[in-house]
């Protein structure tokens, strides 16, 4: 009764059944994977969504790119981060995730394939074959930082291989892309025709002090699509509204605009609600975005600390985004020990093999959560890691 682009098994896994009866038997348990942060205990502006409930919202004119007024304020957002744009290279989505699954009917066929980062978000798995889209990883090598073999990853390209994807700052790696990798991925891009898709939806939050990393648009090679929303850049997940702009030779970039506008107009998924508040949304969620780094960069901080004092346990020092990547002593199995912590210790991490990491062991955090909530995981995790060894 189900399609094959569906995951044959359903059930819920050992951890998610784990942390049900942790829940359900009264037992207390910090989250250390949290990453929504309208639950992160995080202060909002006053009103921040009154602009939803504005007159103009009423009044439905559906246009395929999404409503002037909202492109021109996701062009005033990219010079912001010092990223050209214009607003005829401007589509507005309801997630980046449709954005994604729009991208993949544009440029593929079924049984084509893509490109996708490992480690990385398991998202790509699902949305490819959602749209009867192969995804073929892609290497992050981690030699003190995780950098793209762009070699490696030429390698790997055939006739079926319609675009690359890159995801930084990268989720949950915290990696990011810096000019030379950029320049050398556009290249091959341009060379075998490919369109480089560039996930950013972290690009405002840099962890190690340094400026955003260079968009997918800011080369001319190749053609290329920045993808950003809410959910990230004003904290904002539940408004639902990312967006796409497309940069590279201007013809090829053209074809691109053209194809989303049949697709975008087929589906015209974006309210006008949200459209119409959102430059404000942008304007006003400065004092988001300040919430959320003061937050990652305090707990970078204190996480770092704690690590210090457990030679066995290495940080993985992030260069953005809003996690830290933990390496433990390989005594046992990732699964067996998040599932310790879970059942004997009331802490939830996330396994490395959750991202699809190359060995073992990884356990991933998110450095969003609560400052007292952080530190008191932290201090759990640790203290099991000392006593397995």
């Amino acid at each position: 009764m189900r399609s094959s682009r569906l995951p044959a098994d359903l059930a819920p896994n050992r951890l998610t059944e784990a942390v049900a009866r942790r829940r359900a038997g009264d037992g207390d348990l910090i989250d250390l994977t949290e990453s929504n942060p309208t639950r992160a205990g995080l202060a909002y502006p006053a009103d921040l969504l009154g602009p939803l409930a504005g007159d103009a919202a009423l009044a439905y004119a559906p246009q395929p790119f999404g409503l002037e007024s909202a492109r021109a304020a996701v062009v005033a957002d990219y010079a912001r981060r010092g990223v050209a744009t214009r607003l005829d290279r401007i589509c507005l989505a309801a997630s980046t995730s449709e954005a994604y699954a729009w991208l993949f009917k544009l440029l593929c066929d079924p049984g084509d394939r893509v490109l996708v980062p490992r480690p990385s978000y398991p998202l790509f798995e699902h949305l490819t074959a959602l749209e009867c889209v192969e995804a073929s990883p892609y290497e992050l090598d981690a030699h003190g930082h995780w950098r793209i073999d762009v070699d490696a990853l030429a390698r790997q390209i055939d006739e079926r291989t319609k675009a690359v994807l890159v995801v930084s700052p990268n989720n949950p790696t915290g990696s990011v892309i810096d000019r030379a990798e950029l320049d050398a991925l556009a290249a091959v891009c341009a060379a075998h025709d490919l369109v480089l898709i560039g996930d950013e939806v972290f690009a405002d939050y840099r962890l190690d002090g340094e400026p955003p990393a260079p968009s997918v648009i800011a080369q001319d090679q190749a053609v290329a699509v920045s993808l950003g929303g809410l959910s990230k850049s004003v904290g904002l997940p539940q408004v639902k509204l990312a967006w796409m702009a497309v940069g590279g030779p201007p013809q090829a970039a053209s074809r691109v605009m053209a194809g989303l506008e049949i697709i975008a107009d087929t589906f015209l998924s974006v309210s006008t609600p949200a459209q119409v508040a959102l430059p404000e949304l942008l304007t006003r969620g400065a004092a988001v975005r300040d919430a959320i780094r003061s937050r990652t960069a305090r707990n970078l901080a204190a996480l770092a600390s704690a690590v210090a004092s457990v030679p066995a346990v290495t940080l993985l020092p992030p260069a953005g985004g809003w996690c830290a990547v933990l390496q433990v002593p390989s005594v046992r199995h990732e699964e067996a020990l998040v599932l310790a912590l879970v059942e004997q210790d009331g802490v939830l991490v996330h396994p490395g093999y959750f991202f699809d990491f190359p060995r073992e062991a990884f356990v991933v955090v998110s450095l969003l959560v609560g400052p007292d909530t952080f530190d008191a995981g932290v201090a759990r995790v640790l203290a099991h890691v000392r006593e397995a060894i």
